[in-house]
């Protein structure tokens, strides 16, 4: 240790900086009078922990009253509070923000936990969060009241995640993303049984790369409207049993969507991503009637749950896939299987099938008829097709040596597909 303690000062620091958490980092300052201050110049700050006791929180709610104000690090890289208490007061909150925003701050990370019903949304952050020249990223998350003052310019914010939290009227969120000029990532989770109507969510940035939207199952909304002309990548997951209007300006530059929705209109969205290479989609809205074409899609994810109101609705999305490399069945997170309908197999088959499809994979794979007769289609007609991958389902009625049984016997339109089988 005397070795390590004749280090210079900026290298010690960097040595704490690497402790996972700051409570253990501040802990060193015991070990001898030269390392008594040393964590007072960490630029990275972590502060507390979701299942957080109630005397632990009041001992991190005086430590952070006492000694926040005597760092000593002229720039402050990120700092993180999960607190899960009502031992934390929002003036306390507040305090520590604005501590952390007067060095400098970069990353401000805040979850705030409360089990209380109802639940309380305190305004926690000072008006200096939203003119804070330095800030690149800001992640706030839970019990959260976002009020946005008249006031806003965020000339460096590049990353901004908002989830389950309450904002103070309709134009609260549109009008903190009009004033983040370079903003290139935006996740969006709105509340869960959160009955009060949320109005109408807009995005509306030119410089948004990266666009993520949760919508929950009883959330009221009156429409979505995304403006984001630049956007690569895009995830609408809207749950929402309530009917809303979905508006969704052309992507000409997007690579990558996940779709996960419940809403019976897909031509807003789908008009609007065509240049898509990368797709993963769950609906049971795709109808045979729709005029759509994907002629830059190359991978293909879609969720079971398309196949089971119809397994014609997978037809139609690989009509329109002329291009096609990958294919790929399963379930999305948190998707419940469930034994899919009957497979009527199409009288023409898709031109990617028969010219472009190279790879095929199934996930739980039941071996089931319905779902046996799916793959067996695919191995008849995929004339480039170099892998057939099959992943079981744990448990299944069909043993695994019978499903393999079953599907390496079925004919092949390619001589060189490979079948795995785990």
């Amino acid at each position: 240790m005397d070795r390590i303690s004749n280090l210079p000062d900026e290298l010690l620091v960097r040595i704490l900086s690497f402790i996972p958490t700051t409570k253990v980092a501040v802990s060193t300052s015991i070990l001898s009078k030269r390392w008594e201050y040393l964590w007072m110049w960490l630029p990275k700050l972590d502060y507390g922990r979701k299942d957080c006791p109630v005397s632990e929180c009041e001992s991190l709610r005086c430590f952070l009253d006492r000694k926040l104000p005597l760092h000593r690090s002229p720039i402050i890289e990120s700092f993180r509070l999960e607190l899960c208490n009502s031992v934390f007061k929002p003036e306390n909150i507040n305090t520590w923000v604005e501590t952390a925003l007067s060095r400098c701050l970069r990353d401000l990370d805040i979850s705030l936990h409360d089990d209380t019903d109802p639940p309380k949304f305190p305004n926690i952050l000072p008006s200096d969060v939203f003119t804070c020249k330095s800030l690149v990223i800001l992640k706030l998350v839970g019990e959260i009241l976002l009020d946005v003052p008249g006031l806003v310019s965020l000339p460096s914010l590049k990353t901004l995640k908002l989830q389950r939290l309450r904002y103070f009227n309709e134009e609260t969120l549109q009008r903190l993303l009009s004033n983040c000029p370079i903003l290139e990532d935006l996740v969006v989770d709105l509340r869960d049984y959160d009955y009060e109507s949320a109005g109408k969510l807009t995005v509306a940035v030119p410089s948004l790369q990266s666009l993520s939207i949760y919508i929950p199952y009883y959330q009221v909304l009156d429409g979505i409207v995304i403006e984001t002309p630049n956007l690569k990548y895009f995830k609408l997951m809207d749950h929402s049993i309530n009917d809303h209007y979905v508006f969704i300006e052309k992507m000409s530059d997007l690579i990558e969507a996940y779709l996960d929705v419940t809403f019976t209109d897909l031509k807003s969205i789908f008009g609007s991503i065509t240049p898509v290479k990368r797709l993963s989609i769950c609906s049971e809205a795709i109808k045979p009637d729709e005029d759509f074409v994907f002629d830059q899609l190359e991978h293909l994810e879609v969720c079971i749950c398309t196949l089971f109101a119809s397994a014609d609705q997978l037809i139609e999305l690989l009509k329109a896939s002329s291009k096609l490399k990958s294919l790929g069945i399963s379930f999305f997170d948190q998707h419940t299987p469930s034994g899919m309908v009957f497979w009527n197999q199409p009288t023409t088959v898709p031109e990617c099938i028969l010219s472009s499809l190279q790879s095929f994979s199934w996930s739980k794979y039941t071996g089931e008829p319905e779902e046996r007769d799916v793959v067996v289609y695919f191995l008849k007609h995929a004339r480039q097709l170099e892998t057939a991958t099959i992943k079981s389902s744990e448990p299944s009625g069909v043993p695994k040596s019978e499903m393999l049984n079953e599907l390496e016997l079925s004919p092949r339109a390619s001589a060189t597909c490979q079948l795995m089988f785990d």
